[in-house]
């Protein structure tokens, strides 16, 4: 029995930069009975302060006789005063109902009215709409996916609880040639590193190289008589990286539909093979995306336009929650998904408000909580596992260590700590309390002649942190082929209560983007942040960037940083 595909799905908004305006569509697939109703939001003139936008719903439901639309705001709009409709706000919260003269809203029957609002900052179009408590721009089921089958939670199969556990896991053979061609690099060239699937054409392998079906061929040689973990990355979401340019994507905001089809849709195929049952393949779910919906949007000074694109047409949501739901389907695939870092969803103001964007996510397009194995933290990332040398309760001079300049208020200052933490907090919102986590530790071992030996001078609370803190970063917002930076701990199973395994889930070596402009067929841009001589934005406290010259577009092959990495290993390589 297939699983339903019941689309949470908010106004898909097209957003024009331009004119402002932005338009709820319904997906192209559903039709007028699939979908209660639909609600067309219009900014139709927008101005420094304010705005004006025309509404319009439609019902395909049973005829009715009154009704009243209802959505939440984002940012800080407020509506002033409206026509063909009672508006009334409370908070984000709007209600429009009808006048005496327009309450009849029959079978496919529409309404429409306006009003004028005013705003600051950001004026996304809001992400979801209800007819009477009905949620509009829903499809209730589609032909692969009768409405009449409700979401149930995966099969079983043969899963554990900690796939790590009394298993190898597989060696990339792309990644360790590259590894042992380099001078040193035999002596790594044989750890387990994520396979990243970063556009639909590395699905069958890109330039000869080697794709899915290769891969999983290939790990059941390695497999043998025992059991074998294959750690794969899922990242392809439309509008990928919507706070960055480095790892742009090939599919543009609104190509949910190409991301289902053409992307998850033949990967879930290959990985349901009978002839890879034998395999536990840990897929990470989508890098860097959920989190920017929380942190990048709205009024913040780190909102950008593309991460309210994001929000508003809901496809990061959809995009997850259809990952999660297709592929939990496959009985021996452990769903992992991104959770950021300490370093992005520390703070008080980020770090419940992500776990809810999860839940959301688990919950959306068909999947349920049971399709989330656990979580991955740190993916990519530079974050350094232990501080040892100083903690968040500390004080120096009257002062908390979470006031110095390096901590900035977080409630967090390594990753294991915020690790263990945020899966407390996931549990508490609903998902399971045996969900395990990993962590990337491929790069946050900082290690060498910089790496401290015990604290930092009490003469002030920035001396004590900066001068005994491992991560030495200039900036924990620096996340580009950071100078410094060496191997962290060796892959490795249940290190830590809580944790599932440290992983290399990013293979070390492979850039992070190109510190220059350089064309490519990849869909990737340019990002400053990966420029040595950029001087910041507010995302890095407009810092110097940190990172190493020369580099690569993200993902292609970055000799230097590889022996950077080993040259700083932390635990020290032999």
């Amino acid at each position: 029995m297939s699983r339903t595909r019941t689309a949470l799905l908010a106004a898909t908004a097209l957003v024009a930069a331009a004119t402002g305006t932005a338009i709820a569509a319904v997906p192209g697939d559903a039709g007028a009975a699939a979908v209660p109703c639909t609600v067309d939001y219009q900014v139709q003139n927008q101005w420094d302060t304010g705005f004006t936008a025309s509404v319009k719903v439609t019902n395909n439901g049973a005829a009715k006789s009154s009704w009243a639309v209802k959505w939440s705001y984002a940012g800080n709009q407020k509506v002033t005063n409206a026509w063909n409709a009672k508006v009334t706000q409370s908070g984000a919260n709007v209600t429009a109902a009808n006048e005496a003269y327009n309450g009849a809203l029959g079978t496919g029957g529409s309404a429409t009215f306006g009003f004028q609002g005013t705003y600051s900052g950001s004026n996304a179009v809001p992400a979801t709409f209800t007819l009477d408590g009905v949620t509009c721009n829903v499809d209730s089921g589609g032909p692969t996916d009768p409405p009449t089958d409700p979401p149930t939670d995966p099969p079983a199969g043969n899963r554990v609880d900690n796939p790590y556990d009394g298993a190898k896991v597989y060696v990339n053979p792309e990644w360790s040639a590259k590894a042992a061609a380099e001078p040193g690099g035999d002596r790594i060239a044989d750890q387990p590193t994520g396979v990243w699937l970063d556009r639909t054409a590395a699905i069958d392998g890109v330039n000869g190289g080697m794709g899915l079906r290769d891969h999983l061929d290939e790990a059941l040689r390695q497999k043998g008589s025992g059991e074998l973990v294959v750690q794969l990355v899922v990242y392809n979401l439309p509008g990928r990286d919507c706070a960055a340019l480095a790892s742009n994507g090939e599919l543009g905001p609104t190509e949910i539909d190409a991301y289902k089809t053409d992307y998850i849709d033949p990967i879930k195929a290959i990985l349901a093979d009978p002839k890879y049952a034998s395999l536990r393949i840990v897929t990470t779910v989508e890098i860097d995306s959920l989190p920017n919906l929380v942190t990048n949007t709205g009024s913040r000074p780190t909102a950008t336009p593309q991460c309210d694109v994001m929000k508003t047409n809901g496809n990061y949501v959809k995009g997850v929650g259809y990952a999660l739901n297709k592929l939990g389907d496959v009985p021996n695939v452990y769903n992992y998904v991104d959770a950021a870092h300490h370093g992005w969803i520390g703070w008080d103001d980020n770090f419940g408000p992500s776990a809810d964007v999860f839940k959301q996510a688990a919950t959306t397009e068909g999947a349920t909580v049971a399709d989330v194995h656990g979580f991955i933290t740190n993916t990519a990332n530079y974050s350094a596992l232990k501080e040892e040398h100083f903690s968040v309760n500390d004080q120096v001079e009257g002062k908390s260590v979470r006031e110095s300049k390096w901590v900035d208020w977080n409630r967090y200052v390594d990753e294991l700590s915020f690790t263990q933490a945020f899966r407390q907090k996931l549990v508490s919102v609903g998902f399971d309390a045996k969900i395990g986590m990993l962590i990337d530790t491929s790069r946050n071992g900082w290690g060498g002649t910089a790496r401290p030996n015990g604290p930092g001078a009490r003469t002030s609370v920035d001396a004590y942190v900066n001068g005994g803190r491992y991560d030495r970063r200039i900036h924990v917002g620096n996340w580009c082929n950071q100078s410094g930076a060496g191997l962290g701990e060796r892959p490795q199973a249940s290190p830590e209560p809580g944790i599932d395994a440290y992983v290399w889930m990013k293979p070390p070596g492979e850039s992070d983007g190109s510190s220059k402009a350089i064309p490519n067929d990849e869909g990737k841009g340019f990002d400053r942040m990966c420029d040595p001589t950029y001087t910041g934005n507010p995302r890095n406290g407009n810092n110097m960037s940190g990172a190493l010259p020369d580099s690569p577009v993200s993902g292609h092959w970055f000799s230097a940083q590889f022996q950077e990495l080993m040259k700083n290993a932390h635990p020290p390589l032999p």
